[in-house]
This record gives structure tokens, sequence and C-alpha cells, in this order.
């Protein structure tokens, strides 16, 4: 099915005609694929070659079950993609491109056996223009070449905080423009940039700069026609420009719009959005047209207070979330997409850190339309080889242009826990800094630490400190991100600071009682009730300190690490709040949607701890509609306290009898009746405890 923009103009001043601007064609089915790794010898390759080539549908990567399943046992190199198409004769006069939203992670694109391209990382979408390579009125073959081999010149150089998927993971499509068009070849932008200054609830200032583009010999007189528009469709404004676009080298226009009284994009409350159509016009004709959102807002941070949007504090609820999913890997559809987005909307975070590389484009549109506002990174992360620097700002410069109508945008993330040889991480840094300010000026940056002291010799070249901190798992005891935060609020009242990272793995099956302050992560036992008690007494402290502008809880969802073997599963880490698979939503999960949420929750905990090791036991109880009634086995039971925020209550030395124990919470609210159960088998006292060995040294990253 042909996706298009296409204009009915009939009321449009000006007698301009309907005609169908770009043509914008999916090109994701009936691909030809052949997995390596291929032979070193040139006759043993040729044999290879010529054998059977896999009918594949993109998104497609071959990293979908290797990648999750065995601890450094996955395809690490090159896979070939191929594909016929035939382009009529029509098409002679066009401009072709095909543009990648994302190959893991090196590519080489040839068409007819003619390289038109290539693109190192992979995350950010790229694109080539291919028709000068065309026979029209014949089959033509593409063929792509996708390498995920880590290297030290393109980030990031190894696979140990997360594995890049290879392959052709993200959709592709094929681009038919006129001659004259808006750039489609800006690092893969839409060739629009929408700058907003000014913004109140009276007026706001918008800038919009286009970049267009002469593919032919001579120049053309055209007109650039920029025009508002409400989100239900009323026009607001238009701005038209007369211009005689020259065919040397992309040339940049603006338009400058005044808005009273605007709408704003008041994140999840009201992400009410505008749109700007940029229209390109040739003898009353429109020839290309890209839609872009605007939402009109404006983000402030100051330190020691928090975050404002629009002028009002805004809270920062926040989630992190890796993109792969089991069995699927990185190749993931819309609806993989719209499911993980719904489980952030339901547990009730307001920001996402999506870590730690570039996502969907589409995934960063659901943002704008729910009202999330969103951290965008670069995968600069764990090491640093010397040789990447260059690499590191393309693709941060393929991030911003990619990405720069995004209103949910926030910030641009750096770099994640990179450190030694410090001067050159130090210098690279600011590099990035001074670029993303250079693209980019209106948006924060930040770079994320895994040492907790701003003294540190890779921070403080960024707007924003970030500090990743696993008290009670890496290091020291759950309770010291107390006094850690304390500290910085003493010593460095000035710095903008957010906790980047906190939490604790925990595998579902490895359940206890015993626990005590700290876990030794190096052993197998990773009890689901350590991740819970982290998170309670952690969410306690950071909701009562507004020195940390916003906290982003790892990870929303567990996810595949290949390089690691830990907590009984292997290549995955745990720290997620729902299982790998996303079908079970741990305890933790429904603290945070009872401390966030508008939604009533009433929720037992330790549901799947249901072997109970003690006789005299705790019942612990979230709920954000008020204090419940407590019943074990029919008993209505007394002594109910508070515990680290309003939505916790616990009951302590609860005795079980033997046998089946049924618990039982009931609160009424706005006059319908709440409840919930579960149950409990005690036989005898048995002892699950996990190690709990507290590391002294100081957790650094990976």
């Amino acid at each position: 099915m042909k996706l298009k923009y296409i204009l009915i103009l009939l009321t449009l001043a000006g007698g301009i005609c309907s005609l169908t601007a770009r043509e914008v064609i999916p090109f994701s089915e009936g691909w030809l694929f052949k997995r390596g790794p291929f032979a070193q010898d040139p006759a043993e390759v040729v044999n290879q070659w010529n054998g059977k080539w896999e009918i594949v549908n993109l998104p497609h990567t071959w990293n979908a079950k290797d990648m999750q399943v065995k601890a450094a046992s996955f395809y690490e190199g090159v896979g070939y993609y191929k594909k016929q198409r035939f382009f009529g004769e029509e098409l002679k006069d066009k401009r072709i491109f095909l543009r990648f939203e994302g190959v893991g992670s090196n590519t080489e694109v040839y068409v007819n056996s003619r390289l038109v391209g290539t693109h190192k990382g992979g995350y950010s979408a790229f694109a080539f223009e291919i028709g000068t390579a065309l026979v029209f009125g014949s089959e033509n073959e593409i063929m792509v070449k996708a390498d995920n081999t880590a290297c030290p010149d393109v980030i990031p150089v190894n696979h140990n905080l997360f594995g890049v998927y290879g392959g052709i993971y993200r959709p592709v499509w094929l681009i038919t423009t006129e001659q004259n068009n808006i750039t489609v070849t800006d690092c893969a932008s839409p060739g629009i940039y929408i700058t907003q200054k000014n913004v109140s609830k009276q007026s706001a200032d918008i800038t919009v700069k286009v970049k267009l583009d002469n593919g032919s010999l001579t120049p053309a007189n055209l007109i650039l026609e920029n025009t508002l528009y409400t989100q239900e469709g009323k026009k607001v404004s238009s701005h038209r420009l007369p211009l005689e676009l020259t065919p040397q080298g992309t040339q940049i226009y603006t338009s400058n719009f005044k808005l009273i009284k605007p709408h704003l994009w008041q994140g999840r409350k009201d992400p009410y959005l505008y749109r700007i159509v940029s229209r390109l016009i040739a003898n009353k004709e429109i020839i290309d047209e890209v839609i872009q959102p605007l939402g009109v807002r404006k983000f402030e941070i100051i330190a020691g207070k928090g975050f404002y949007l629009n002028g009002e504090k805004y809270p920062m609820y926040g989630v992190t979330r890796h993109q792969d999913w089991w069995e699927l890997g990185s190749a993931l559809t819309r609806k993989e997409h719209d499911f993980d987005l719904a489980q952030i909307m339901d547990i009730g975070a307001t920001t996402v850190r999506f870590a730690h590389y570039q996502q969907s484009d589409y995934l960063y549109s659901r943002c704008d339309s729910l009202g999330l506002v969103i951290w965008a990174e670069i995968p600069f992360v764990n090491r640093v080889t010397g040789h990447e620097a260059e690499n590191a700002q393309t693709q941060l410069r393929e991030l911003i242009r990619q990405s720069f109508n995004h209103p949910s945008i926030y910030i641009w993330g750096l770099h994640n826990e990179v450190y030694k040889p410090h001067e050159y991480t130090s210098g690279l840094t600011q590099a990035l800094h001074d670029l993303a300010k250079t693209e980019d000026p209106d948006r924060y940056t930040i770079a994320v630490n895994g040492y907790g002291y701003a003294e540190h010799p890779v921070n403080q070249h960024t707007d924003i400190q970030g500090m990743n901190r696993y008290f009670g798992w890496y290091e020291r005891k759950i309770q010291d991100i107390e006094s850690w935060v304390t500290g910085l609020e003493e010593k460095y009242p000035w710095q903008k600071l957010m906790l980047t990272e906190y939490g604790a793995d925990a595998n579902i099956e490895h359940q206890t009682e015993y626990l005590g302050d700290a876990l030794n992560w190096g052993k197998p036992f990773y009890p689901e009730t350590f991740q819970t008690k982290t998170h309670e007494y952690q969410w306690g402290v950071i909701s009562k300190h507004p020195y940390i502008i916003a906290s982003y809880l790892w990870n929303m969802f567990d996810f595949a690490v290949p390089m690691w073997s830990r907590g009984g599963i292997p290549a995955r880490n745990l720290k997620g709040l729902i299982t790998f698979d996303r079908k079970i939503k741990k305890d933790s999960y429904f603290w945070y949607k009872a401390n966030w949420s508008k939604e009533p929750v009433l929720y037992l905990t330790q549901r799947r701890n249901t072997d109970r090791e003690r006789k005299q036991t705790s019942i612990t109880v979230y709920s954000n509609i008020g204090p419940p009634q407590i019943y074990l086995n029919g008993n209505k039971l007394t002594g109910i306290r508070q515990g680290y925020t309003n939505v916790h209550y616990i009951l302590d030395d609860i005795t079980l009898t033997e046998g089946k124990n049924l618990i039982k919470a009931v609160v009424t609210h706005n006059e319908q009746e709440h409840t919930d159960e579960i149950e409990w088998q005690y036989a005898s006292e048995k002892r699950r405890s996990a190690d709990s060995h507290e590391s002294k040294k100081e957790h650094a990253g990976w």
C-alpha cells in the first residue's frame, strides 16, 4: 500500500492545482537474505554466494535468538540483503531516494552493483539518492551489506552493555520527488527545522528553516510556502516566499510567525500539537510537501528546585527503555513500540530516558502526542578506544537533525559511563556539547557518570550532570542514597543534577523473605523481593529531594546483554520492572504506579513469594486511594503503619497458619469497593536468604 503526501487544494487562494507532491513507498517486503560468516577463499565465497537465499520482510535481524539465550555466543559479522525492483520510464525525470531508518550497524548500499553510499552506526537513519544508478524500464537490483561487528571507530565500540542487533531492523522507504525538493539527504532529516522563542501564554515566536535542493542544471523560480495549522486543521497563518533556487548546493530559507495566545504543549496533561506544512510550489503546482509537528513549549531547569514546563513545576517521574524484545531483538513494528509506551503511560511516568542510543522516530512522534518529556542520546557508552571521536560527532549530528522538531525531546545525551583516558573523554565530551549547542542552542545536554561526585574529571562539560547510583546493588547499602544526595546538596547547591539510573535486578523465580541492606550481585540469587525493597526505600528518598531534578529508574523492561551471565538467566539484564517477554509486571511496577499514577491502585506485594519461609511475617500493600483494610483468612488485622510514602502500608508480625493463607486488601473509594487478594502457603520454617555482602568499592559502570 502506498503512503503518499496527497494535496487536495481546491480551497487555497491563487488557483493552485492539486498534485501528488512526493511519493513515499514502503520498501520492506520481499527481500532476499544471506547471513555469514563468509569464507576467505574466493572459490568458496562464490559457492556460498550462489547458494540458497532466505526470503525475509523488514524489519529483520539475524540475532533475534542467539543474542538472547547464551552469553557471549552470537553471530557478529556480515549479512547481505538484496531486492529486485522495476523502475518505469516515467521516473526518468524524477529524483529517487532510499531511506533506511536503522541498520545494525555498518552499511554499504549498492544499486546494480554500483556503490551509492555507506553509513556507520546502528541507530540513526540515513538516505541515499539512487536515481543515477538505476536503469529505467528495467529490473534493478538493490543490495545491502550490513555488519554488526564491533569496531574501534564506531560507537558503541563493543557489545558489553547491550547488543547491537545485526540486520535491517527498521523500515526502509523509497522516496520519489521532483527535481526541486525539500532536501531528503540532510542527515536523513525532514529538511525542516522549527525553533521557538519567547514562549508564554500570551505569545510565541516561531521560526521555520527549510533546506531546499535543486537537482537539475538550471535555476528554478519557485515559491516556498510555510503554513501553520491547529491540531484541528484550521489554518492559523501562512508565509509565502518567492525565490530562485540555484542548483549549486543546498539553500536555506526561513519564515517567521508570531503566535498570539498559543495553545501550549503541556506534557501529559495537554499534549497539544500544531502542524507546520512546508510546500514547494512551481507554476502554481505543489511539487513537494513535508509536514512537521509543533508543540509550543518552554523547558527550564532550576538547580535545587526542579524542572519547569511553561513556567510550571513539572514532576519528572522517569523510566528508561531499551528497545529490544524477547525473540524479536530490535526488529520491531509499531505494535511493539505502542505496547511499550502503553506500559510507560500506565505506570504514570512523565519522562523517559531512551537509552543508550537513538530509537525509532515513530516512538519519538508518539511521545509528542502522548505528552511524555523525553531524553534522546547517542551510543557513546562503556568504553573508549581513541578512534571514535569523528563517528560520535556524526551520530550526534544525525540524532539532532533527524529529531529536531519533536517537542517531547528536552535533552541530548552525550555519553554514559565513559572514562579512561580521562583527558580524551573529557575533550570529546566538550566537543560533543559544543556540537549540540551549534546544531540546537535551545535544548539541554547531559553526560552520565557512574561515579557519585561532581569533581570527576569527565564531568562538568554539559548543562546537566547525570549520575548512575546503584546503592545496595553494586555498592554500599540501599540507604546510602540519602547521604549521597544530601552531601551533594550541601557541597554543590548550584549543580543541576539528575539521578539517571538506579535500581536492582530481579529474577521472578527467585524469592525470599530474608533480606539485608545490600546484595552480592556476583552470586546467582537475584530475589525479586530485594528489587522491591530497593525501589521502595530509594523512591522514598528521591521524592523528598527536589535537588534531584529528574530520576530515571533502570529499567522499564528486562533486556538482552549478550556478554553477561547473571542471576540465573544468561544474556539478560534483569533490572526491568517488566519481564523481557512483557508478560509479567514485577512488584516494583505497582510501587511506582501507586506513587505516580492518577489511576486507582490497590496492590498486595510478594504475590510470587508463595512458599513462605517464616510463620511470623509482614504484609505490604500499595494503595493510592486511602488506607486499606487487611484480612488474613477472613480475619481483619489491625496495626497497619505507613511506610516510605503516603501510598505505602505495612503490617508487621503477622502470624500465618499452616497450609493455605488468604490475604485480602479492601478500600472503598468514591463509593466503589476495590479489592486485591493473594494466597501464601506455609509449611515450616526455612531460609532462602540472599547473600548480603556489601561492596565498599564505588561502582563506576562497566
